[in-house]
C-alpha cells in the first residue's frame, strides 16, 4: 500500500454508509419489492441532505472539497452518521481541501521525559502513552507488567495493531473480548488514516496488516471508524489470570496525536486484587533484572 488515495476513500466510506440504510430507516416510502441497490439509493441521499442528485453523486465519486460544512452536516444526518463517522467525514472533506503536496510532518516517536515522570508517578495503575498507529511510545511499570504479551516482539516501539492481527492465537488468549478488539483497532486507525492520510508510517502499518492479516482485510473493508474513548477492556494475563479494567483514554493537547491511556478498577474487586499482584510482580521482576545487572557489572 504505498499511498493512501484519498478520492476512493470517500467514495467508499460514503456508499457504504448509504448501503445500510433502508428507506423506512431513513422515512422514505419504499417503492417497489425489487430495489437492485442495498439500502438508500443515490437519489434518496440527495433528497434527504437537500443537494441536487448530480452533486451528491460527485461526492460519493470522491469530490469533497467544494463541500461546505452545512452541506456535510446536512449530508451526515442524511446517511445517520454517528460522531465518529461524523468527524471522518469532516476530516475527509478538509483533507480534500488541502494543497495537493502536504508537508509530512513526523508524529513524535518519543515522549518527553517530563511526561513518563507522569507515568512513573501513576503506581497503582497501568498507564501508557500511544498514538493514532497503536505505538507504544512510553509506559509505567505496571503497563509493562500488564502488556507483556505485547512486548514479547522485539520491534520497538510495540504496536498494539500488530499484535492483534500478526499474532491472532496469543492476543485470542490476552484479550477476552478478541473480536471487538479487532474491530475496534481497524476503525481506529482508520480514523486516524482519514486525519493524515499522507502519515508514511500508518500507509505502511495498514499496508503490512493487509498483507499479512484476513482478519485485518476484513475489518478494514467494513469502512467503520471509532474515536478513542473510555470502556472497559477484558484481558486474561498470563500471570494473575482475569482482568476487567475501566480503560480512560486522554488526549494530550501539547502532544497532538498521542493518548495517555489509563486502566483502573474498583476497591475491593478481584481485578483490583489482580492489580495488586500483577504490581507485586513487577516489583520483583525489576528487583531480579536489577541485581542481575550489578552482578554483570
Amino acid at each position: 500500500m504505498a499511498k493512501m488515495d484519498l478520492r476512493t476513500e470517500i467514495r467508499e466510506f460514503l456508499s457504504s454508509r448509504r448501503a445500510r440504510i433502508t428507506p423506512e430507516q431513513a422515512g422514505l416510502p419504499a417503492y417497489g419489492g425489487n430495489r437492485r441497490v442495498k439500502g438508500l439509493r443515490r437519489e434518496e441521499v440527495a433528497l434527504l441532505a437537500g443537494v441536487s442528485v448530480d452533486y451528491y453523486v460527485r461526492m460519493e465519486r470522491g469530490s469533497l472539497a467544494g463541500a461546505s460544512d452545512g452541506v456535510l452536516e446536512a449530508l451526515a444526518s442524511a446517511l445517520q452518521l454517528d460522531e465518529a463517522e461524523r468527524d471522518h467525514l469532516f476530516h475527509l472533506a478538509r483533507q480534500s481541501r488541502a494543497p495537493r503536496s502536504p508537508r509530512r510532518r513526523r508524529p513524535a516517536v518519543a515522549v518527553r521525559s517530563t511526561l513518563q515522570q507522569v507515568l512513573d508517578a501513576i503506581s497503582d495503575a497501568p498507564a501508557w502513552i500511544g498514538n493514532g498507529r497503536y505505538d507504544v511510545l512510553a509506559m509505567n511499570q505496571l503497563a509493562r507488567a500488564l502488556y507483556s504479551p505485547v512486548l514479547a516482539d522485539p520491534r520497538r516501539p510495540a504496536n498494539t495493531a500488530r499484535f492483534v492481527y500478526l499474532n491472532p492465537a496469543t492476543a485470542r488468549d490476552f484479550f477476552v473480548d478478541y473480536d471487538q478488539v479487532a474491530g475496534d483497532v481497524a476503525a481506529k486507525l482508520r480514523m486516524a488514516a482519514g486525519r493524515n492520510p499522507h502519515d508514511e508510517e500508518l500507509i505502511g502499518l495498514v499496508g503490512e496488516l493487509s498483507t499479512c492479516s484476513e482478519i485485518f482485510r476484513q475489518r478494514w473493508a467494513s469502512q467503520d471508524v471509532r474515536l478513542h474513548r473510555s470502556g472497559r477492556k477484558r484481558m486474561h494475563h498470563p500471570i494473575v489470570g482475569q482482568l476487567d479494567l475501566d480503560v480512560e483514554s486522554l488526549e494530550l493537547p501539547a502532544e497532538p496525536g498521542l493518548h495517555l491511556n489509563i486502566y483502573t478498577a474498583p476497591a475491593g474487586t478481584p481485578t483490583a486484587d489482580n492489580l495488586a499482584l500483577l504490581a507485586s510482580w513487577a516489583a520483583t521482576q525489576q528487583t531480579l533484572a536489577t541485581e542481575i545487572e550489578a552482578h554483570n557489572g
